[in-house]
């Protein structure tokens, strides 16, 4: 009795040949492997809020004093150089490159710093 004859991808899978010819998938990346020169611009996320303890204690001197500007002349006062204060400081952190808390760039600093260095599409 003659042995039986297999098909030709059945003795290469035994023997393990099919393990030689088993090469590394070929990438082929769908678009050019380049940053773009500009993201999309994302809302910035609002800041928590300043100053309400001022304005609340302001508040309740106009309320009890029938929303008179002169009698709660101080607490309105503190409120506005606490406004001016907590103004000034958004202003020196906005001006920073620096990342925000949560570690990343606002988008609008990513577009400055990618209008500054362009990415090269073609060579000379």
């Amino acid at each position: 009795m003659a042995a039986p004859v297999y098909p030709a991808w059945v003795t290469r899978w035994v023997s393990g040949q099919w393990r030689q010819k088993k090469r590394p998938p070929v990438i082929r990346p769908t678009r050019p492997l380049v940053l773009a020169n500009k993201v999309a611009n994302r809302r910035e996320r609002a800041g928590e809020a300043t100053c309400i303890t001022e304005m609340s204690v302001m508040m309740a001197c106009w309320k009890q004093n029938d929303f008179n500007d002169t009698a709660c002349a101080e607490e309105i006062r503190m409120f506005y150089d606490c406004v001016a204060k907590a103004e000034k400081e958004r202003k020196d952190q906005n001006e920073e490159d620096t990342l925000s808390p949560r570690g990343d760039l606002a988008s609008s600093k990513v577009n400055k710093l990618l209008r500054r260095f362009p990415q090269i599409t073609r060579y000379v």
